[in-house]
């Protein structure tokens, strides 16, 4: 089943509890968490229960066949200031709209070991807002939020001071951000986070590993900022198109490595400010897929110790870009004798070593006004930007210095894991080949229609 499935599947089922809820008085919930027993699991049959609850004792509630916890829109749903405690298997709806007050599905203050999984967040401003819990879990819940303007929104998750934390395997949608701030040592892996601004936006959390996670369709990817040490590997970027539109944004970040990521049809794919910020240290980005972007990577100009080996640049608009004015220098294109693919590469491999004869240079005019002066990107592979090309390329005084110089091009594009999991074509393709086959059934039409009528004329 895949995960697109079992999403619909989920709001499918959830809309019909909400439409299907007893029409009996809800089940008071607080009576029955204060009767039971410290470290006692409460097992909820299905049925509406009254939200608004707290829970301050450790203490496991477990729903059977998906009973509702209903909010009935004041405050938050579940208020936990226990450690040791799991909530699993339920329904939480219908929150307050207080952003100011952060109304949640579930609400977490100074709860450690604190697990929530296998949930549904049905209409709620906040899904999970934990705070100061740390060794926490947020794990297969399916998140919603509530039909507000963008801006009103709140997280689909948020975690804060929580660090050796876990989120995995939720699938978030429609909310404004999913949140990791001042949680150090936090794993966020094979998540699925579609339709809001930020699909992932974290600060001052050292040693994160980002891992498998699908983040598409919203205004921005991930921006990750006032870091140390991530491990960015085997995550699919894809569409993320709002009005900055960074696959993946590093702010003020030192010390990652990034590996196997497919980011594709973003504005930027990768955009770089100020990272790394710490004097001797560099960052490694090899065997990403930089694919469809309007930009490839874009880096401010001041950025640089940045090392680049092993990645397929494929069909973006601008390869690299950089964003103002400046010398850019001091990263690298070739490390160990392995540069990057390029799918514009014009040069050739006559040795068969699987190595380009002649580096790659990016140096064409049009991009470095494109740099200046964005707006002219308008005329993009127009005949206006080949004559500047071709004006440069004629008389060298005009021809840039290089942004780019990878002096070891690899020739065949190398294989990026995380593509398995990516559409086979980007947004471009796909209408390309939906062309072609609506072209070749114009002509198959034709063809018969000729045959037809030299048939009618014998």
């Amino acid at each position: 089943m895949t995960r697109r499935f079992s999403v619909a599947v989920a709001v499918i089922t959830t809309f019909l509890l909400l439409v299907a809820a007893p029409s009996a008085a809800d089940t008071d919930l607080q009576p029955i968490i204060d009767a039971a027993e410290p470290g006692s699991v409460i097992t909820l049959e299905p049925g509406t229960y009254r939200g608004g609850v707290t829970i301050d004792k450790p203490l496991t509630i477990r729903g059977v066949d998906w009973p509702v916890v209903d909010g009935h829109g004041e405050g938050s749903v579940f208020r936990v200031e226990s450690s040791d405690v799991t909530i699993a298997g339920l329904v939480i709806r219908n929150t307050g709209d207080s952003l100011d007050r952060e109304n949640a599905g579930i609400s977490t203050d100074q709860s450690p070991r604190l697990v929530v999984t296998g949930n549904r967040f049905v209409n709620v401003l906040f899904g999970v807002f934990a705070r100061t819990s740390p060794n926490a879990v947020i794990s297969d819940n399916v998140v919603g939020a509530m039909d507000l303007a963008p801006g009103r929104r709140g997280d689909g998750i948020r975690v804060w001071e929580s660090p050796y934390s876990v989120i995995e395997r939720n699938e978030i949608s429609g909310g404004r951000d999913t949140v990791m701030w001042f949680t150090d040592n936090v794993v966020v892996r094979d998540n699925v986070v579609e339709g809001g601004r930020y699909g992932l936006h974290f600060m001052y959390s050292d040693n994160a590993v980002v891992e498998g996670n699908r983040i598409s369709e919203n205004s921005v990817g991930m921006f990750l900022m006032y870091s140390r040490d991530l491990v960015l590997r085997d995550n699919v970027i894809a569409n993320n198109n709002g009005p900055s539109g960074y696959g993946v944004g590093l702010k003020d970040m030192d010390g990652v490595t990034a590996t196997g990521n497919l980011l594709i049809g973003n504005r930027a794919g990768l955009y770089l400010d100020n990272s790394p910020s710490a004097q001797g240290v560099h960052q490694l980005f090899s065997g990403n897929l930089f694919a469809y972007n309007e930009v490839g990577v874009l880096f401010l100009p001041a950025v640089e110790r940045n090392h680049f080996s092993g990645n397929a640049f494929v069909d973006n608009g601008e390869q690299v870009g950089i964003q103002g004015t400046g010398r850019f220098e001091g990263n690298e294109w070739t490390i160990d004798g392995v540069g990057n693919y390029w799918s514009d590469f014009a040069g050739y491999d006559a040795d068969g070593d699987g190595i380009g004869d002649s580096a790659y240079k990016l140096d064409d005019l049009f991009s470095e006004l494109t740099d200046d002066h964005p707006e002219l990107a308008f005329f993009a592979e127009t005949p206006a930007s080949r004559a500047v090309d071709l004006a440069a390329s004629m008389f060298p005084a005009f021809r840039p210095r290089p942004k780019v110089e990878d002096t070891a091009p690899l020739i065949d594009r190398p294989t990026v894991i995380a593509g398995a999991s990516a559409p086979a074509t980007p947004p471009l393709a796909t209408t390309a080949l939906a062309s072609l086959i609506l072209l070749g059934g114009a002509v198959a039409v034709a063809a018969s229609s000729r045959g037809h009528r030299r048939s009618a004329a014998t």
